[in-house]
């Protein structure tokens, strides 16, 4: 599965052709990338410059963080002595094998590791 961090969505906005490649080869094999709501009001502004990230966004599942993921996420947290909430909802999206799109490697790094799951990190 594909998992779009913040820094993954940043780059299909600003139209970086390594992230639109990686984006469109998964729905070609028919799979859907996901990301959270969380992510996706970290980088939404809701302005017409954003239409290839709508577009993107549109052929994602946007996963809810909900009690039971903050609660989760607050454990991984303490797990790896960090603090990034947002950070550790998006680690919880993936499954041993899974990639994240990202630019936050070392924290996303931390944090699977205290989840025990091999994630694997790439740049947008």
């Amino acid at each position: 599965m594909l998992v779009f961090d913040a820094g993954g969505l940043i780059a299909i906005e600003r139209g970086e052709r390594a992230s639109w490649v990686r984006l469109k080869g998964v729905l070609a094999r028919e799979e859907i990338p996901i990301t959270n709501a969380a992510v996706l009001g970290q980088v939404w502004r809701g302005r017409a410059a954003q239409a290839r990230l709508a577009s993107a966004v549109a052929g994602m599942e946007v996963r809810a963080v909900d009690e039971p993921v903050g609660r989760a996420a607050g454990r991984l947290l303490a797990r790896a002595g960090l603090s990034d909430v947002v950070d550790a909802s998006i680690v919880l999206l993936a499954d041993d094998g899974d990639e994240i799109v990202t630019t936050d490697e070392s924290d996303l790094r931390v944090l699977a590791e205290a989840l025990g799951r091999y994630i694997e990190l790439v740049r947008p």
